[in-house]
């Protein structure tokens, strides 16, 4: 299986969670206290898992573990099955039911609890998470990331990532100072997470800025139909991570795209069935759309900022 094939597979990945909308989401929750250790930020931290979705080794429950973070998921989310393997000290719960969806369309109900997690140089308490079977995401056989850093804690620090030394950090707002070859995308606020402007073979689609999904872009159904990409061309299958399994997609080529004056040709496109909910979002913008370009991502303040690529085309 080559890179590319392997994005396109996993295009669901945390569109799972990172499309995931919660029907409780007008009810309270609190958000986490960050503690850093020094200088308002932690040190360039590495990958935690292979791929391109950026990870980081936290400790929870006396636990090292690798968490995915995921600007799409709109709160943070532990597995239930390993949830259940904690202490008593770390499995607080709070009686509020919660019905998550994901790309793939399924819902799961789950409950929530409040987690103490460290992180190299900053300490997190209090960080509500929703208890759900994550499945591949999760286990042994799939990225064992059994948990996963939502909007809810991203929102109060800047994410940087390097994706071609496979680094990250996060930065505290007031201490970030971005970097002279940075420049800013046009993005937009949708709820707590980013949306930006992105052309399909000239057609304009808003999408989530999503580093839980790994490949450069992916549609839901009717967006993919309105752009022309379900035109007859050829199809093939490809088998995404969702909430608690796996599901089939369609793949389709785009013959252009383009995302942060960047010109992207030949680009595979997963397409994703839409959940019965309003206002899902209609793509996702993974990480390879930031391959070769430093990132930073500051969704409190609605902002985006990424190096220019050494190349005008791909693809």
């Amino acid at each position: 299986m080559n890179r590319r094939s392997l994005l396109i597979r996993m295009v669901g990945l945390v569109s799972v969670v990172g499309g995931a909308w919660w029907a409780r989401d007008h009810l309270l929750w609190p958000r986490p206290t960050l503690n850093f250790a020094s200088g308002g930020a932690t040190p360039w931290m590495p990958y935690a898992r292979g791929g391109a979705a950026p990870t980081v080794a936290v400790r929870l429950g006396g636990r090292e573990v690798a968490a995915l973070i995921d600007t799409g998921a709109q709160y943070s989310v532990i597995d239930r099955a390993f949830f259940a393997e904690l202490p008593d000290s770390g499995r607080s719960l709070f009686d509020m039911p919660l019905v998550a969806y994901g790309v793939g369309g399924g819902a799961q109900v789950g409950r929530g609890t409040a987690l103490d997690l460290e992180l190299a140089g900053l300490s997190v308490t209090g960080l509500r998470a929703a208890i759900l079977d994550l499945g591949p995401l999760a286990s042994s056989a799939g990225l064992r990331t059994p948990v996963i850093l939502g909007q809810d804690l991203l929102g109060d620090v800047v994410l940087a990532l390097d994706p071609a030394r496979r680094y990250s950090r996060l930065v505290d707002r007031d201490a970030f100072v971005r970097p002279a070859d940075l420049a800013g995308v046009p993005v937009k606020r949708a709820g707590r997470a980013l949306t930006a402007e992105v052309t399909v073979e000239g057609a304009l689609v808003e999408a989530v800025v999503d580093t839980g999904a790994s490949s450069l872009l992916g549609l839901n159904r009717e967006t993919a139909t309105r752009v022309g990409l379900l035109d007859g061309r050829p199809q093939r299958s490809g088998v995404s991570l969702v909430l608690g399994g796996a599901a089939r997609t369609a793949i389709v080529e785009a013959r252009t795209v383009t995302f942060a004056d960047h010109l992207y040709r030949r680009v595979p496109v997963g397409v994703f069935n839409q959940p019965p909910l309003p206002n899902f979002p209609g793509g996702l913008v993974g990480m390879e759309a930031f391959t070769g370009r430093r990132v930073a991502i500051d969704l409190g303040a609605g902002t985006l900022h990424v190096s220019r690529p050494l190349d005008l085309t791909m693809g």
